[in-house]
Formats: C-alpha cells, structure tokens, sequence
C-alpha cells in the first residue's frame, strides 16, 4: 500500500480534535496533514506542530488565509491583519504553506474583488517571503463567487501568480472546484513551477448541498486519475491533498470514514 503521497485535512474529520486526529493519520500510516486554523485555537501553535511531527507527519500547509476584499478601507485592513497573523500562525506551527481562499465582497463588481485580491497578497507577500511560507492561491468553483472567492478559474489563478511575480506565490488545485473547467488540462501545464498544491475529494451526482456534500474519490464524477496524470506532467511532486467537507461522513465513525479514505485513494 502505497501513502507516501496521501494528505488529510482536519477538515476532513472534522469532529477529531487536532491531538486524535494526528495519532488516527499516523496509525493508518498517512504521511501527511494539513491543518486547517480552526483545529489550533486555544492551544500552543508552536508545541502542536512539535505533537504533529512527533507522531511521524509532515505538515503539508495550513488552511486558510485570504478573503481579502471588502467594503471598506478597515476592513480591508482587518483582513491584511488576519492574513499576517495566519503567516505567523505557519510559521510556529511549522507549515511551509498558507491556502489562501482569496474572498468576494457582495455589493461590489468582481473586477473590484479581485483588484482587492492582488493588493492584500502583494501586501502580505514580503511578510510570507521573510517568513519562508509559501502561499497557494486556490480557485474555488464559480458558485462561491458570491462571497467566498472571485478567483473562480485556475486561468485567473495563473494570472494573478504571474502578475506577482514571486517564487513564494502559486496556486493550488482543487478538482471539486475546476474539474468542469474545458481548458483545465492546458492551465495545469502552465502552471508549471507555481503549481503548490493539489486537492482531491469527488462531485456526487446529484449533489444535495453545495459546501457540505463532497464525496470520497470513486463517487461521483470528477475524473480525478486523469487530472492527477496532468498535475504530475508539471513535475509536481508534492501531495494528494483528502479535503472533504461532508455533514453525512463527518456524522460518522472517524476511524472507519479515514479507512474509506485510504481504500479509495489507493484504487485511484
């Protein structure tokens, strides 16, 4: 059985505090974790990222920075803060990257969204790059352009890591939000070495909810195997990322859901 490439996300089981959720992905030998920030309030950063990697897992980023567009010059503001703090937050943990889910700003025009987008990263990047963290910026499906993201394409990704112009900014890949994508083949060829991230769960036919009704590799519709064929092309060679987000599998046995996890993975 071959996990050497497999990552969590705490997201993933969401019902496990970070502590459990590290000695299950050890025991059923995953290599990797990504923690989402969430999994880290109350506790000492710095000695939770030593707990990880005592339990033999390679912190593979933390989960989430950005949503920088907002109405006003304060808030603004507040979310540059937000993002330097999360830069902070990787750095004692010991995360080499933030995923940044970059925001949308209802009552504004996308094109100001975005204009807000490439000015809250080029604000952090100094800070990231002083720091050694990298930051992915992750396009999310175009049915969270209301308020999660205006980065809605991995062309918009390409060109916004581009215009930045930085070895410490790329983007990250997540099939649920551009499988549909006709020219997603030839965006992942571009991204070459800006590609830092690669996630991977699977779109149920039909879907029941548009945020909490991800399923496990197999169930639905994504060609995830071809996808990954196309990522590794780049030469990626960082890891498959598990991040589902699931009311019915987050319902469940945590350790039963994560032995579906590894089954599915391995018959990729």
């Amino acid at each position: 059985m071959n996990l050497s490439r497999l990552c969590v996300h705490t997201i993933t089981t969401k019902p496990l505090s970070i502590e459990d959720a590290a000695k299950l992905y050890s025991r059923e030998n995953i290599a990797g974790i990504t923690v989402w920030r969430d999994a880290l309030e109350g506790r000492d950063i710095r000695a939770t990222g030593d707990m990880i990697r005592a339990e033999g897992l390679e912190i593979v980023s933390l989960c989430r920075g950005g949503f920088f567009p907002q109405l006003t010059a304060g808030a603004r503001k507040d979310a540059i803060d937000d993002n330097l703090k999360a830069i902070e937050e990787a750095a004692a943990l010991g995360a080499p990257m933030i995923v940044l889910v970059c925001g949308a700003a209802p009552g504004q025009f996308l094109e100001t969204s975005r204009e807000q987008i490439r000015e809250g990263i080029a604000a952090i990047e100094p800070y990231a790059k002083a720091a050694g963290i990298k930051l992915a910026i992750e396009p999310l499906h175009p049915m969270y352009a209301d308020t999660r993201s205006a980065i809605n394409t991995l062309a918009q990704a390409n060109d916004l890591a581009e215009a930045l112009h930085s070895p410490w900014v790329g983007v990250a890949v997540d099939v649920y939000h551009l499988w549909w994508d006709p020219t997603l083949e030839q965006e992942i060829k571009r991204c070459g070495s800006n590609l830092f991230a690669f996630h991977i769960c699977d779109w149920r036919v039909p879907t029941r909810d548009i945020l909490l009704d991800r399923g496990l590799m197999g169930e639905g519709c994504i060609p995830i195997a071809e996808i990954r064929g196309w990522v590794q092309e780049t030469g990626f060679n960082g890891f498959d990322e598990v991040e589902i987000f699931s009311t019915e599998y987050w319902s469940g046995d945590q350790a039963l859901f994560l032995q579906k996890i590894k089954q599915a993975y391995l018959n990729l």
